[in-house]
């Protein structure tokens, strides 16, 4: 820990901040390098002030959501790394449920539901956040979180909360202004329908069914790996390709699902990459299909 991080650290003395703190008690894939400092504000104006005070120290920082849809090289992160889960409240007022960044996108459909409102089925068994979400347009069985979206307030880098309305989120497939802005979500407002309890928990139901029958929810992974290329299934690609079941260390291209890639005992992050690699390299010289990575890929080499 340089002096910029000592300095940034006694100054948040009541704040929760861990030292040297290993990423992998916190990434889905249970991989992941030290954080400099991690720390875990609870409170939005607590959060402006840590990014103000790390931007006048020059502390690099940055956020991880809930660390489910990322892998974190082995060599860990410099600098100030966030955790927004004490960011968690949920409200609902009419149509609407406002969920802060931290919030789970499991939590938030459930308080949909009992409110009995629709539209955020889709995202019933998503085990990601809501500021997640929002950063990188999460979807599944054909819904995806721009289309219940009205706005979303941000932090920018500077210290400076905004509103922006859908139309300026520049949402995309797997993308959203978020992104290139490089802000940091404080909370989203979802404009949903109102509807029958009894049908909107059949149909979370019915896709968190699909999830669990489909997905290998019993090994930590990253979710889905790479985006859908145009005209092309992934999973069918991969498994075409004679990958499912590859391995390098513990990292494996799972048998249930070709899409993913499990932890199946001590992986690490390298081993993820490498798996990674291996992949993108196989389909290409095979039906001259590139794969990007759907998943978040940060921090140094060891």
């Amino acid at each position: 820990m340089n002096q910029a991080d000592k300095n940034f650290y006694n100054l948040f003395e009541e704040s929760k901040i861990l030292i040297n703190e290993p990423l992998s008690k916190y990434t889905n894939t249970k991989t992941g390098g030290q954080a400099d400092l991690l720390a875990f504000p609870r409170k939005t104006s607590e959060l402006k002030q840590m990014i103000v005070e790390a931007r006048r120290l020059e502390i690099p920082v940055t956020v991880v959501g809930n660390a489910s849809n990322l892998i974190v090289r082995d060599g860990g992160i410099r600098g100030l790394v966030l955790i927004l889960i004490e960011l968690n409240q949920i409200r609902v007022a009419g149509d609407q449920v406002t969920a802060q960044a931290g919030a789970s996108l499991i939590d938030t459909t459930e308080a949909a539901y009992k409110a009995g409102l629709s539209g955020l089925e889709f995202a019933a068994g998503i085990p990601g956040s809501v500021g997640g979400a929002i950063f990188m347009n999460a979807g599944a069985y054909g819904g995806e979180i721009s289309e219940v979206t009205a706005a979303v307030e941000v932090l920018t880098r500077a210290g400076e909360i905004r509103l922006y309305q859908n139309g300026e989120l520049d949402f995309g497939y797997r993308h959203s202004r978020i992104q290139d802005e490089d802000d940091i979500v404080l909370e989203a407002i979802f404009e949903l329908t109102e509807a029958k309890k009894k049908k909107i928990r059949a149909q979370m139901d019915d896709f968190n069914f699909l999830r669990a029958s489909k997905q290998p929810l019993e090994y930590p992974s990253c979710g889905s790996v790479f985006k859908r290329p145009q005209g092309h299934y992934t999973g069918k690609l991969i498994h075409d390709a004679g990958l499912q079941g590859f391995r390098i260390g513990g990292a494996q291209v799972s048998l249930k699902h070709a899409g993913f890639i499990v932890n199946i005992g001590f992986a690490t992050a390298t081993d993820y990459l490498a798996v990674i690699r291996h992949i993108q390299e196989t389909i290409y010289a095979k039906f001259q299909v590139r794969l990007e990575t759907e998943v978040r890929i940060i921090g140094e080499d060891k």
